[in-house]
């Protein structure tokens, strides 16, 4: 959600900052702020809105050498200015925060007690204050002591005036990273807003504290103690996070599909199976008991985990349950013998998906695996077995390739413990991955729907609600396509099961009701076409996207969009193609933000 930016150099740091904050805009946010210390002064901008914003707020010339800045997601106090980070105490700290602190209102009270004056309706204010009143002349003794105090997730940046060359932060549940450059070191939530400037990053851990100066850095554990982690180098670079000559994020990303399937697969699978050993040293032991599975997702990596659930039970018979981690956090679940415990997110830094996986405490969890697109995120850390995604960086709030990749992750998944436990022969694995290897050709020529699937989305620009059916795997993949449409059209869209029309939904349908139908070639296809000519006695108009052969006798006021894909098993990620390009194109002509969506945020760390 929130993002951080900080920095110390012997140049001025603002303009470091502010790119750093427009790197960060996909993470989600509703107001932006930096601080500087200048001529031992502390310097504060805000401003309510985009980043924008606050750069036409900064003055021309500045000498910052030292300063924080953030992008702010509201959880505690409306989006205002005055709500806004950096949060001041009394002009000498200043601190930026990302996530919660639960405990804020007794700290509040105390502090207001002892005289300090709240300027905020925030929580993070809170720590200002509080790292102020147990300041001593140590900046990292004050702040140790105040984040003991402190319950909830969080990440800090702190600088104060009395100690102008020291930057404290620190992460208990909320990602940080410590980029290392020349005689200058820097802060930030993730790496892509610090790649204009280093690419060696300090993955910090859950706990950790750094101390930073100039040309020097620490990092400390959660108890205070002194460590040395590795310092990895990025492949990234800072074009990578570029529109390049797309006009949105999320349209480069669609397209980017083929090519990031194609990472996921490469060194993973031969022409007839799935490489031993890909999901970790462990796999073969774990892979060998598992006779139950779990997954927890949040979003749309809930629906990749649903379709999922097709192919284990259908293809390996394996019990398997998939719930929303928000829910199964909260809590008492029964947990079956032998159940691998699976998580998928995108960020890793989930906050429900990530306290779920901590909060494991049955004996019969054979063990965890994180399928993922973050490689240094606390998911990733803290699971057992890892499968990572190598989606690349996904700026676009509405997730496009992390979610193809997942479902990519999956499969292989499914072949692996097919193959682990004989629970498919070795002609079925070798047809699944002929038809893995096979999809970034078929995810290029479903591409060039783009055309058409823009002249239909011309029909909803006036349209309030939206209707999606499906059936089996693709009831999940209709799920998906409505949220794709709801997260950045902000037409009301909900999915059903196509079957479940007559039990409810059915009273909606109307001449203003569009249904829009995922039709694939399959064993329920004539079921399919039932469901569908209840829509159309209602007077309902339907918008199918078929696979070819489906065979639909439309009438002629029904839409058809015809998806040239011939498989069995990959045919949910596929299908999920033409309704992304649907929902990109409608946003775009009802003139929302596509890419940075209202009251939304990329990384969710906060519950």
């Amino acid at each position: 959600m929130c993002g951080i930016v900080g920095a110390l150099a012997q140049r001025d740091v603002s303009s470091i900052l502010l790119e750093g904050l427009y790197r960060l805009e996909y993470r989600g946010y509703d107001s932006a702020g930096m601080a500087l210390i200048q001529n031992n002064k502390l310097e504060r901008f805000r401003a309510l809105g985009k980043v924008k914003e606050l750069e036409a707020r900064l003055p021309v010339e500045q000498a910052g050498h030292i300063g924080i800045a953030h992008t702010r997601w509201a959880t505690h106090g409306a989006p205002s200015e005055s709500n806004a980070h950096p949060h001041f105490s009394s002009d000498r700290i200043a601190v930026v925060h990302n996530g919660i602190i639960e405990n804020y209102k007794g700290i509040r009270e105390r502090l207001l007690a002892a005289g300090y004056e709240f300027s905020s309706e925030t929580d993070s204010e809170v720590v200002a204050h509080l790292i102020d009143s147990l300041y001593q002349g140590d900046l990292f003794a004050a702040v140790k002591q105040a984040v003991d105090e402190l319950e909830g997730a969080f990440a800090l940046g702190i600088i104060a005036t009395d100690d102008p060359d020291t930057l404290v932060a620190c992460r208990r549940g909320n990602p940080l990273v410590l980029g290392i450059g020349i005689k200058e070191n820097f802060i930030a939530s993730d790496v892509s807003a610090l790649l204009p400037v280093t690419n060696r990053f300090v993955y910090l851990e859950e706990g950790d504290y750094v101390v930073l100066h100039r040309q020097s850095y620490q990092v400390y554990n959660a108890a205070g103690e002194p460590r040395n982690p590795e310092i990895k180098v990025s492949d990234l670079n800072s074009d990578s996070s570029s529109k390049g000559e797309y006009r949105h994020y999320m349209l480069k990303e669609i397209h980017e599909q083929s090519q990031a399937i194609a990472e996921c697969l490469e060194g993973r699978v031969s022409d007839r199976a799935v490489l031993d050993a890909v999901f970790g040293h462990e796999a073969d032991e774990i892979f060998g008991k598992v006779e139950n599975i779990q997954i927890i997702a949040c979003g749309t990596s809930y629906h990749a985990g649903m379709v999922a659930r097709y192919w284990i039970e259908g293809l390996l018979d394996i019990p398997c349950q998939v719930e929303v981690a928000s829910e199964f956090r909260y809590r008492k679940a029964v947990v079956p013998p032998n159940t691998l415990f699976v998580t998928l997110s995108q960020s890793g830094e989930t906050a429900d998906t990530l306290s779920a996986l901590r909060s494991l405490k049955s004996a019969n969890y054979c063990g965890s695996l994180s399928i993922c697109n973050a490689p240094e995120s606390s998911l990733v850390r803290e699971s057992n077995l890892v499968m990572m995604t190598r989606a690349g960086p996904e700026i676009g709030v509405a997730s496009t390739k992390a979610f193809t990749t997942q479902l990519v992750a999956m499969l292989m998944l499914v072949a692996a413990l097919g193959k682990k436990q004989q629970r498919l022969d070795e002609e079925t694995i070798a047809a699944i991955v002929a038809e893995l290897n096979s999809l970034p050709g078929q995810v290029e020529k479903l591409l060039k729907l783009d055309a058409q699937i823009e002249i239909i989305a011309e029909d909803f620009v006036d349209k309030q609600h939206a209707l999606f059916l499906g059936r089996g795997e693709h009831h999940p993949i209709a799920m998906e396509g409505a949220l794709k449409l709801k997260e950045i059209s902000y037409i009301h869209a909900e999915a059903y099961p196509a079957g479940e029309l007559k039990h409810g939904p059915l009273a909606l349908v109307d001449a203003e009701m569009p249904v829009i139908v995922v039709a694939p070639r399959d064993d329920l296809l004539e079921k399919l076409h039932s469901n569908m000519q209840e829509v159309k006695a209602r007077g309902g108009k339907l918008y199918v996207f078929a696979h070819r052969g489906a065979h639909l006798d439309a009438d002629s006021d029904d839409v058809v969009v015809e998806m040239d894909c011939d498989t069995e098993w990959v045919t949910p990620i596929l299908s999920t193609i033409p309704l992304q390009l649907f929902s990109y194109h409608v946003a775009v002509l009802r003139g929302t933000d596509v890419d940075q969506p209202r009251n939304l945020a990329k990384s969710v760390t906060v519950e």
